[in-house]
């Protein structure tokens, strides 16, 4: 029995599915932005890299308003 075999994948899907919405959503939103607080490329490695909260710091501290 392999370790993909003993995955709850009812649970897992959902999870990788918002991941992958909220990482594309901020990158398009990062590029068509003139200006962000701090420089673009950080707050591009910030989005990939931190899982699931990357997107969500870049939402809440990233976007100047």
């Amino acid at each position: 029995m392999g370790i993909l075999e003993s995955i709850n994948w009812a649970i897992i899907a959902p999870i990788v599915i918002i991941q992958l919405i909220l990482m594309a959503v901020a990158i398009i939103n990062l590029i068509k932005i003139e200006k962000a607080n701090g420089p673009k490329w950080m707050w591009a490695l910030v989005i990939i890299f931190i899982n699931l909260l990357g997107p969500i710091i870049y939402f809440i501290f990233g976007r100047r308003s």
